[in-house]
């Protein structure tokens, strides 16, 4: 076999960690597969003395994680740091002006510098690659980008946030709620100290702009990504939904319009049967439809030292190969300037649950409204009476406008009968 591709790894958290350990308990399959051996030779951490349950022993040490960039001996480098700024930011750029491959876990940094990154990839021949960016071990990049190339797709969703669908999952088996859930998660290290990032959509909204990107052959735009998280699920939600035969999961979800590319992070409810409804506790799930392939369905595990170093390796075995493919599957100059629209412009069915005092003429003025705003309705739940007091009520809309359900949350909230704002969930095909 030919010299051993020299890797230098910045961040030694539990991705970093992972690519480590992999790359020593696989080396012989590894190297089979890459032509060549592929060895960490230089590591940058913040802590020198943390034991990290392996040996760093020979491995050369920079304290500067762009000093990696500047390493002669390093053929390629790793960035696991996390953020979309700082260091990791700063490597990474540093590496491929310099000419160096660069693979990254870091979907921040690709969803809002992506554009620029690929840029200076190009100019510079080196390689940027980031399977591990969106769905851990899943290898969702490479079958849109190379898998499905010769297919136009029409839309891409999934679930791209265990964190979340954890959460999701155990409010609907156990009946609980989800600050109470969201306890369970991060004791269990599901979710984090400050879980802000998982569940307002952010973490996920991040993926999207990558997928989107990648799906319809156009810059990566991270702004253009409506996103919302899953504080607002109650249980009751949940059940009701239950009831009316859906499942409520936080979806990223892309679609080609006569208008534009939509994109967009929110909770919906999609039917029960629909084979991502079955999707549970911390397991990631993208569809992608193409014109060709038809609908094609990729699931696994989203995050974890495992998953996500399966991933990095993957790339590094390409990148010993001599694989190299444009960043978004194309030459910048190729990509396409599809506009975006905004969420103000979807259509489609609505799950719309009000708590209202039960008395005589609530449901007509609601209805009222509904009709006034054009919005028409497939069904409606009620469970229970309790006259005088609150009780939900749940419709369900035919397809309609954003634009129409908005309105209709502001009337129906200003009643003197609803005593907290409308629960609206977006309703998905299957």
């Amino acid at each position: 076999m030919s010299r051993p591709l020299s890797v230098a790894l910045a961040g030694l958290g539990t991705v970093g960690v992972g690519v480590l350990h992999l790359l020593r308990e696989n080396a012989d399959l590894i190297a089979g597969r890459a032509g060549r051996p592929i060895a960490v030779t230089a590591v940058s951490a913040r802590d020198r003395g943390r034991d990290r349950g392996l040996t760093l022993a020979g491995l050369r040490w920079y304290d500067e994680p762009e000093a990696l960039a500047d390493d002669p001996e390093a053929d390629v480098i790793v960035e696991v740091i996390g953020g979309a700024e700082g260091p990791a930011r700063a490597l990474v750029e540093r590496a491929l002006a310099a000419g160096k491959p660069v693979v990254t876990a870091n979907k921040a940094l690709i969803a809002v510098h992506g554009a620029a990154l690929a840029a200076r990839a190009e100019a510079s021949g080196a390689a940027l690659a980031f399977e591990a960016a969106v769905a851990g071990g899943i290898p969702v990049i490479k079958v849109l980008r190379e898998g499905l190339a010769a297919n136009r797709l029409s839309r891409i969703s999934g679930i791209l946030n265990g964190t979340c669908n954890f959460i999701l999952t155990v409010m609907r088996e156990r009946g609980r709620e989800f600050a109470e859930v969201l306890a369970e998660a991060q004791k269990l290290g599901y979710a984090e100290a400050d879980p802000a990032f998982d569940i307002d959509g952010i973490d996920a909204a991040h993926k999207l702009a990558i997928l989107t990107a990648l799906a319809f052959g156009r810059p990566v735009d991270f702004a253009a990504v409506h996103v919302e998280g899953i504080r607002a699920i109650s249980a009751l939600d949940i059940a009701l939904a239950g009831e009316l035969g859906y499942r409520i999961k936080l979806l990223g979800i892309a679609r080609r319009t006569a208008s534009g590319i939509e994109a967009r992070v929110h909770p919906a409810m999609v039917p029960a049967a629909a084979p991502i409804a079955r999707v549970d506790g911390v397991f990631n799930a993208v569809v992608a439809e193409g014109d060709f392939v038809g609908r094609v369905m990729l699931e696994g595990r989203g995050a974890g030292a495992g998953p996500t170093a399966s991933a990095v390796v993957a790339d590094l075995i390409d990148i010993a190969r001599g694989r190299v493919t444009p960043v978004w599957g194309a030459a910048n100059g190729a990509l396409a300037a599809l506009p975006s629209v905004g969420i103000e412009a979807h259509q489609g069915a609505y799950y719309l649950r009000l708590m209202v005092v039960d008395r005589p003429g609530v449901i007509a003025d609601v209805t009222a409204i509904l009709r006034d705003l054009g919005v028409s309705l497939e069904s409606m739940l009620q469970r229970g009476r309790a006259p005088g007091e609150a009780v939900p009520v749940v419709l369900v809309t035919h397809e309609t406008s954003e634009t129409a359900m908005r309105q209709a949350i502001t009337r129906i909230a200003a009643l003197d009968v609803a005593v907290e704002r409308p629960a609206l969930i977006r309703i998905e095909p299957a």
